[in-house]
């Protein structure tokens, strides 16, 4: 009985085709959107993740505050004297100085502007440990070199930083000095950093005389078995009272790397929460659409519903039909928009690697697949559940005397 039931259900769906299809494109939309939106916060939790875990949790930095991006501005810095200080610590393992300045750069009658970071070669492993990079072509740098440098990854494919690629070998201008490029980096996955140059610190110090022990970032790591934020706080304790600062007025920060994807995760969270409940507001307008479309399906069959009853059909009966008919709106609107939302997060993920945002790729997860057409079906059913109760209430004698 309930299969002949469902039978008749989709088949009074099939007869209003056009009523239908619209009713399932409202259900699209919102499920389109909630799936894509998810499918990229999902994304980059597991970006973040990956990261956290390749990186090491045992990683902090310090870094000057006030100064908007490290080493532009040359009054907020971390000195060599804060590093030694800091290296003498219990529970410090390694920690190294990172310049960071902006620099000028000239090729093939070209002029961009971009960060140059300037490392220490002996401490190259930490740092890319630091970074999750690898050098993927040519090799890094050395010791002592003034003028060669390896290029973030950006720089090797045209039109992404200057019309043509670079390659290893390749010579060009920083600051009206001639450099030759050694090297380049793997993916980070934004922009800024894909664009970064990097070089010795002697060649910054020769670049940059004035900025000599005076870092824009210090990268450091905690011995093994330390617990790493009760080690940061020790060092954000001592370095504020060997700088003679304030509590709470300290010219610099330390932050562990965890707590820098954490917040970088959360912002983004709070970002796709706010977009969820925009696309929420689309299902809401699409479970009043189907309610609407009920109760119009209720009124035109009026007397088809006196004439089921008559024959024998019970009002647990009727609201199964229309609760059937409900349901399925939002089951098809559920699954196709997973299809398109699922072909417009991949768009999106194209477009955003094409930008030089590789960090932001969807993600589809089963359980995003299920649970969106199961809300979608939810959703259709519940905005049926009034329509289906006043169908089964139906008298069937008015419902017969309906013209």
């Amino acid at each position: 009985m309930k299969i002949e039931l469902i039978g008749y259900a989709v088949g009074n769906l099939f007869k209003r085709k056009m009523r239908s299809g619209l009713t399932v494109l409202s259900i699209l939309i919102g499920i389109m959107a909630i799936f894509a939106l998810v499918s990229f916060g999902i994304g980059i939790k597991f970006y973040v993740d990956e990261l956290a875990s390749e990186a090491g949790v045992d990683k902090m930095f310090i870094q000057p505050k006030g100064a908007g991006a490290p080493g532009t501005d040359q009054n907020f810095f971390i000195s060599k004297e804060d590093i030694d200080f800091v290296r003498k610590i219990n529970g410090v393992d390694k920690i190294v100085g990172m310049y960071m300045k902006p620099g000028e750069i000239k090729f093939k009658k070209e002029t961009k502007y971009t960060f140059l970071v300037g490392i220490d070669p002996k401490e190259s492993d930490f740092i890319l440990e630091s970074f999750t990079v690898e050098v993927i072509k040519g090799r890094d740098l050395k010791n002592g070199e003034l003028s060669k440098v390896v290029m973030g990854y950006n720089y090797q494919f045209q039109e992404k930083i200057s019309k043509r690629a670079m390659e290893v070998g390749d010579k060009f201008e920083i600051n009206g000095q001639i450099f030759e490029i050694v090297g380049f980096f793997s993916e980070v996955g934004n922009p800024q950093d894909d664009a970064s140059i990097y070089m010795t610190n002697d060649a910054i110090e020769k670049l940059f005389p004035e900025t000599k022990d005076k870092y824009g970032m210090v990268m450091m790591n905690a011995q093994k078995g330390e617990n790493v934020d009760d080690l940061a706080e020790k060092v954000q304790e001592k370095l504020r009272k060997f700088k003679g600062e304030e509590e709470d007025k300290e010219t610099f920060y330390v932050q562990t790397f965890a707590d820098a994807l954490e917040t970088f995760s959360t912002v983004i969270d709070i970002i796709n929460n706010v977009l969820v409940l925009i696309a929420l507001v689309s299902l809401i307008v699409a479970s009043v659409n189907i309610m609407n479309t009920m109760y119009t399906a209720v009124i035109e069959r009026t007397k088809e519903i006196g004439i089921m009853k008559a024959i024998g059909a019970r009002n647990s009966d009727i609201m199964f039909i229309f609760l059937i008919e409900s349901g399925m709106l939002g089951l098809v609107g559920g699954i196709l928009g997973v299809v398109v939302g699922y072909l417009v997060a991949s768009a999106g993920g194209a477009i955003a690697a094409g930008a030089g945002y590789s960090l932001l790729q969807p993600r589809f997860p089963e359980v995003l697949i299920a649970g969106c057409i199961l809300f979608a079906s939810m959703v259709g059913s519940v905005a049926g559940i009034l329509p289906a109760v006043q169908a089964s209430k139906l008298s069937p004698v008015e419902a017969l005397r309906t013209e």
